[in-house]
Parts: C-alpha cells; sequence; structure tokens
C-alpha cells in the first residue's frame, strides 16, 4: 500500500510554516487538519542576508505569540517552502529572487531560532504537498503542482510521492526552455519559462506591475505555461498540473484557457490528451499549508 502523500497527525497537532518568496515572507501555524489558525506577513526586504534573517525571526515571533494569545497548542515543527535552488533539505539556500541569500544556511539557523525540529524544501514543492493534500489533486497520484508569481517553481508527485531528486531540486519547471532565443533568465540560460511568463519578467518587459498586464500578454503567458507542461506531462504520464502564484491566480480565466489551449494543440500522445490545468484550491493559504506538510514529511523521514 502507498504511504500517504502528506503523514496522518492528530488534528490538534501544530505546525509552524514559513514560506519565503521573492516578494514577501510569510509565517503562520497550521494544524493537523490543514487549517491555517493564524497567518502573517512582510516584504521580503532587507540590505543583507542577515538582515533579512532578522526580519523573518521577528515576523515568526509575531506569529508564536499569536498562537499563544489564541491557546493553540505549541508548534511541534517548523517547515519552510522556500524560492530555490538549495542544497539537499534546506542546508544552504540561494533563492534566485532573493540576491541576499547566496548559500545561506536556512535550516540551521532557523532551527536554532525556533528551537523546533525544521525542515526545509523547495516552495513549489511544498505547494505540490498542500494540493495533493488538502486541494485540487487530492486523491490523484501523478501530478505537477506550478507556483507563477515572481518567479515559476514545480513540484512533481509521480506514483503517489513528491519526487526529491539528488539535492532536492527535482520539479523545477521554470527553467524548462519555452523560447529557445527568448530572454536571458536569472539562472544565467536563456528562454526559460521563468525569464518568459515570472511576474519579474512580465514586469521588465512590459514596464508595469503584472496585476496591469493587457489581456493579450495574460494569454501570452498562459500559452507559454501551457507549453512546459505539456512536455512535462509527457515526459513523465501526468494528467494534471495545479496552478498557484499571484500571477497565475491573478490572472485568472484568461490565463488558465490559454494555457489549456496551448495543451490540447501540443499534448497529442493518446496517453496525454487528457492533461487538464487547473487553480490550486487553497488559493492564498496554499504556501503556508505546504510548508507545514513539509514538516510533518520530514519528521517521518518522507
Amino acid at each position: 500500500m502507498t504511504a500517504p502523500l502528506v503523514p496522518e497527525v492528530h488534528t490538534s497537532d501544530v505546525a509552524l510554516a514559513i514560506d519565503i518568496g521573492g516578494t514577501k515572507l510569510a509565517a503562520g501555524l497550521v494544524d493537523g487538519s490543514g487549517r491555517l489558525e493564524v497567518s502573517r506577513q512582510v516584504p521580503t526586504s532587507a540590505e543583507d542576508g542577515e538582515g533579512l534573517f532578522a526580519v523573518l525571526a521577528g515576523l515568526v515571533d509575531e506569529v508564536r505569540d499569536e498562537g499563544r494569545r489564541r491557546s493553540l497548542a505549541d508548534p511541534t515543527v517548523c517547515g519552510v517552502g522556500s524560492g530555490g535552488p538549495m542544497t539537499w533539505g534546506g542546508a544552504a539556500v540561494s533563492p534566485v529572487n532573493i540576491p541576499q541569500w547566496r548559500g545561506f544556511p536556512l535550516r540551521d539557523r532557523l532551527a536554532d531560532r525556533v528551537g523546533l525540529p525544521t525542515f526545509v524544501d523547495n516552495d513549489a514543492k511544498a505547494l505540490a504537498l498542500a494540493e495533493g493534500w488538502q486541494g485540487a489533486a487530492r486523491g490523484v497520484s501523478g501530478f505537477v503542482g506550478m507556483v507563477v508569481s515572481t518567479g515559476v517553481g514545480g513540484g512533481i508527485v509521480l506514483d503517489g510521492r513528491l519526487l526529491d531528486g539528488v539535492d532536492g531540486n527535482a520539479g523545477h519547471i521554470g527553467h524548462v526552455v519555452v523560447e529557445p532565443d527568448g530572454h536571458r533568465c536569472g539562472c544565467g540560460g536563456r528562454g526559460c519559462l521563468e525569464a518568459e511568463a515570472s511576474g519579474t519578467a512580465i514586469a521588465a518587459r512590459t514596464g508595469a506591475p503584472p496585476a496591469e498586464a493587457s489581456i493579450e500578454v495574460r494569454e501570452h503567458t498562459g500559452r507559454l505555461v501551457g507549453r512546459a507542461v505539456a512536455s512535462v506531462g509527457a515526459l513523465l504520464d501526468l494528467r494534471l498540473a495545479v496552478v498557484a502564484g499571484s500571477v497565475a491566480l491573478g490572472f485568472g480565466e484568461v490565463f488558465f484557457a490559454a494555457a489549456q489551449r496551448e495543451i490540447d494543440e501540443r499534448a497529442r500522445l493518446e496517453f496525454v490528451r487528457d492533461l487538464r490545468i487547473v487553480p490550486a484550491e487553497l488559493g492564498a493559504e496554499a504556501p503556508l499549508v505546504g510548508a507545514a506538510a513539509v514538516g510533518w514529511r520530514g519528521l517521518v523521514g518522507g
């Protein structure tokens, strides 16, 4: 029998959940049923790596204080979803969109600060855990979870298991090439999905924040995401892509309809013709719910 994607825990158990992204840091308390009880967020802004960690530490203290005021159980684990890449288990993180951290020892620094078993994984892998546990991919044994936001990340569940890879970076769909002669990417390559469809790329190309993007830009972004999903679906025999992030969810139906049209046009092999792309069901709560899942998965050696 296949083990559950996220280990079963008592509903009263609490995880300290942290989400680290290019534009915001978020922290919260999540119970064993996946309910987000407390959450706070602040912009990702500081002059250097130590300053950014100090901001994060203050945010965590605020969340834990609020949990005590509400008489919640003390957290038993800390789970973190962070932009990547990173070395195994988040021992050193170098998020493409957080230049203050290059080889930053996030896991150990956080563990010392919070006094809890601490587990770190890629934020998009955390999203995949969340949606497979409590969201749009419940009961699905194979799917790709994606975050299309400041950057573009992914996590892959195959045969009921979250794929890790050699260093824990499996699923980096943001660096699938969708435009061979496209824009230079922060990773050093050219034409990566992240260089073409991320919020950072859209703002650089249009001179305006993604929230102000035209219908044409929203459709074009959806097509590029659909192009990447079609390739990954065929490679891994998947039927579902679940997408979160401020760009994808903010662009809404225009984005998802364009992505599905692109998938339908490009995914022509019989086994992948039913490949669907859908919005993340957990919405804005998915990153912290997923971070909690990272923590509980780590506790049992997932």
